[in-house]
């Protein structure tokens, strides 16, 4: 059974990528939660990954981090991680990789924080450009491949990387067209997030930098964690 080492559920956005997968296509593993800023500093992260951060997924004497290299290895030995069509795949491996590495304006203005609501200060244009080609992307799955997920009618890890985007459109308030509001609204409202959204919102342990983040781009104004 895979062990797989994540962090906060409430911020870590990273984490919650193979977590769902791993959830949605009933792979069973081992959760292990090292929270923010206490034991499981970036020290004590070391111990587990060689990058000395989360998530990090170990199979035996094998031990995968980085979220794009943990589907893959998942690709490897189970099928429905990736979509069967060739032309799906493609889509969703390219759309994958293009929010592991880009919409740096959204990750920086609106880090993921599942269990408040938060009203931004400003709206600056680099922001509008991220959501708006989230918007494009997601209607453009969805239209290619027909829904209900972004690369057909399975969840597959194309939908985990974008799961922490819903998020952030739940707490943000963002504006996208309404194909992908009901695509966010569906991600939310499968049985892997309903469960990761319970969990963050019973922890208790608050990581400073991330609500210091939150404080400087906006007021909160709901906060349903628990205290």
């Amino acid at each position: 059974m895979y062990d797989l080492y994540i962090a906060n559920k409430n911020y870590s956005s990273w984490s919650l990528r193979p977590w769902a997968l791993l959830r949605e296509l009933g792979i069973e593993f081992r959760e292990h939660l090292l929270y923010f800023g206490q034991e499981s500093s970036w020290v004590g992260y070391r111990k587990i990954s060689p990058s000395g951060k989360v998530p990090c997924l170990v199979d035996g004497d094998i031990v995968v981090w980085d979220s794009m290299a943990i589907m893959e290895y998942l690709a490897e030995h189970h099928d429905g991680v990736w979509p069967a069509r060739s032309d799906a795949r493609a889509w969703a491996r390219s759309a994958a990789a293009e929010m592991h590495s880009g919409f740096g304006e959204l990750r920086n203005r609106c880090s993921m924080s599942c269990g408040i609501r938060v009203r931004l200060n400003e709206y600056p244009d680099a922001l509008g450009r991220d959501v708006a080609r989230v918007s494009a992307l997601w209607t453009d799955g969805l239209h290619r491949f027909g829904g209900p997920f972004l690369a057909g009618k399975a969840f597959t890890a194309v939908d985990a990387f974008f799961a922490p985007v819903a998020f952030r459109i739940q707490t943000y308030g963002l504006t996208l067209d309404p194909a992908a509001v009901a695509y966010a609204d569906r991600l939310l409202g499968t049985g892997a997030l309903k469960e990761w959204y319970a969990d963050a919102l019973k922890e208790t342990v608050r990581d400073l930098p991330h609500e210091e983040d939150v404080a400087q781009v906006g007021r909160v104004t709901e906060d349903s964690r628990a205290t």
